[in-house]
């Protein structure tokens, strides 16, 4: 793993054609800009996890994609 540190407005480039630029930092959180070409994915690592997660629970239930959606429905009405 490489570790960084940047300044406010530096940037860092991986490979030659996606730059990451930190433009924020306020308390524990950090703002930053990915110029990257739109065929690169960018996903934050915590959608990632929950996305897994749900699909476990998923096949662990004996529930249809149809059945959990009429649940979420009447859950967020």
């Amino acid at each position: 793993m490489l570790i960084l540190t940047r300044k406010i407005n530096q940037s860092f480039l991986i490979s030659e054609d996606i730059e990451v630029t930190v433009t924020e930092i306020s308390g524990d959180k950090v703002r930053i800009a990915i110029d990257a070409p739109k065929e690169v994915k960018i996903l934050r690592k915590e959608l990632i996890e929950a996305t897994s997660a749900n699909r476990e629970a998923l096949e662990g239930s004996n529930l249809e994609v149809s059945q959990i959606k009429s649940i979420l429905r009447k859950e967020y009405k």
